[in-house]
């Protein structure tokens, strides 16, 4: 009786099943990255804006502003990651 019941699932685990159709699900990815890294972000960015400002660098404070301001663009306002993505994706030619 166990005998019969290994060997049925041995056999059950050795039939090559269906491959899956519809892929990875990254449904939320996006919203997810945004939520777990905007604190972060908005962390360093402060903690090095007060950094320049302290030691009077105000040409590399300007500098960081704008990059900041770039990265923050770029992770959120709606679309970017997604289009940014697919982008990259067909570049490397992956459908």
């Amino acid at each position: 009786m166990i005998l019969k019941i290994i060997v049925d699932n041995a056999l059950e685990l050795v039939t090559p099943s269906a491959p899956p159709t519809g892929g990875v699900n990254t449904a939320g990815l996006a919203d997810f990255l945004r939520k777990f890294f905007a604190p972060l972000f908005l962390v360093v960015v402060s903690v090095v804006a007060i950094f320049f400002l302290f030691t009077r660098e105000i040409t590399r404070f300007v500098q960081f502003i704008i990059l900041a301001v770039a990265i923050g663009v770029i992770f959120y306002v709606p679309n970017v990651i997604e289009v940014t993505a697919r982008a990259i994706a067909g570049a490397l030619g992956i459908k």
